[in-house]
């Protein structure tokens, strides 16, 4: 595995090393040792599969308020993605900055999302699979939002907008609500 900062310090962009023969394919999700002086003791908690169906939607912008904060760890198993994280923290030096990355099922490369950062995507193609590891169960009471359109976050979604939840599109825009950031 090959680790690959972004200007967003300590997310991440992780190539794994398929293995490839006659038979197809084998790839690593996660190796504990290889993550240990990245993220010493990574446990995973919850492991969930996201599909959408159209090409164009919108997933997000998600975070869990602390103390249920979570490290995610996604993946691409069909079609492809652009996937973005939004630094939260409000001693972070890039708070409210954000990176994308597009990830594809061809593509063995991971995104690795810290505490303290909201989470969404768009679907670059129809019928679109992720693969989410979380280092702390969904809980109800400590889910919030960030819009996906909103003008002080500034994210150039690659596509227009076809779909997306009653619930994404209803956050309040962070100036509305005059958010400070996660303490992590």
């Amino acid at each position: 595995m090959n680790f690959h900062a972004t200007p967003l310090a300590d997310l991440m962009v992780i190539e794994t090393k398929p293995v490839s023969d006659e038979r197809g394919q084998f790839s690593r999700v996660f190796c504990a040792a290889e993550y240990a002086a990245l993220r010493p003791a990574l446990h995973w908690m919850q492991i969930n599969v996201s599909q959408t169906y159209k090409k164009g939607t919108v997933r997000g912008m998600h975070f869990q308020y602390p103390p249920a904060a979570e490290v995610k760890l996604i993946r691409c198993l069909r079609g492809r993605v652009f996937d973005v994280a939004v630094d939260l923290r409000a001693d972070s030096p890039t708070f409210l900055r954000w990176h994308g990355v597009e990830l594809d099922e061809n593509e063995a490369t991971e995104f690795l999302i810290p505490e303290g950062f909201a989470h969404g995507f768009q679907t670059l193609t129809d019928d679109a699979q992720l693969l989410y590891l979380h280092t702390a169960e969904w809980n109800r009471e400590m889910e919030g939002g960030l819009r996906h359109d909103d003008p002080t976050l500034g994210i150039h979604w690659p596509l227009p907008v076809t779909r997306m939840s009653d619930k994404d599109q209803n956050f309040a825009l962070v100036q509305q609500t005059g958010f400070a950031g996660l303490k992590v």
